[in-house]
């Protein structure tokens, strides 16, 4: 990965696509070894992670890594999933927060030297290109190791540098005490790639971070979580 100490740095995380990235290389994301990762790499100015919520359901899958990521480090940018029944009867689940993470990279871009976006999603391919007319570099996270690839051609293309999930997998894992880490499992099926208005998982994160202890860090980015 190519980053000057020097730079200041902010991390623009698309939840559920880089969580589907990763399930489909076969490894769970432990979010404070890739905060620790990337803020070595420069001035990490803030972090971002945007992701929909059912707010009506009594417990969701994804509220202990929410709250988890809310009090360690991260800037939560939330709002309600939209639920809907399609024509086959199914219930599904829609949620899109790529309105959201535009407008929150075109604020900071003026405050920072870098931007990382975890996302594969070719539509935020105009929003990189924005950012690089304003003087900033930007990096892409996701995978060209899953079949099909996880990143559009066109955003792949469009970033300043393209950076491997894959490749990151043995820094920032999440190893689970009942299980070794990923080179010692099978690796998971591959899925299709998440477009932007694809469904919400109903078993989006692991539920480990239920267990963790109480949280203790004090938020290192305080802007308050919207939505």
């Amino acid at each position: 990965m190519l980053f000057h100490p020097d730079e200041r740095m902010a991390l623009f995380i698309d939840g559920a696509n880089l969580y589907s990235a990763a399930r489909s290389l076969g490894f769970d994301i432990d979010y404070k070894r890739l905060l620790d990762l990337f803020a070595g790499k420069g001035r990490l100015i803030r972090a971002f992670y945007y992701t929909a919520l059912l707010e009506d359901q009594e417990y969701s899958p994804i509220r202990p890594l929410v709250d988890w990521l809310d009090y360690n480090g991260y800037t939560l940018v939330t709002k309600p999933a939209k639920e809907f029944t399609d024509s086959a009867g199914r219930r599904k689940v829609k949620g899109n927060m790529d309105i959201e993470l535009a407008v929150d990279m075109m604020e900071m871009v003026d405050r920072v030297d870098h931007v990382v976006l975890f996302s594969g999603d070719g539509d935020f391919r105009s929003l990189i290109e924005a950012v690089q007319r304003k003087g900033v570099r930007a990096s892409v996270v996701s995978s060209i190791r899953t079949q099909p690839p996880m990143i559009a051609d066109e955003l792949r293309r469009q970033a300043d540098q393209f950076i491997e999930l894959d490749q990151l997998a043995a820094q920032i894992e999440r190893v689970h005490s009942d299980r070794g880490p990923r080179r010692e499992r099978p690796a998971a099926p591959a899925s299709a790639p998440v477009e932007a208005d694809d469904d919400l998982d109903d078993d989006y994160v692991d539920d480990d971070y239920e267990d963790d202890e109480p949280p203790a860090v004090v938020r290192r980015t305080p802007t308050p979580r919207r939505g």
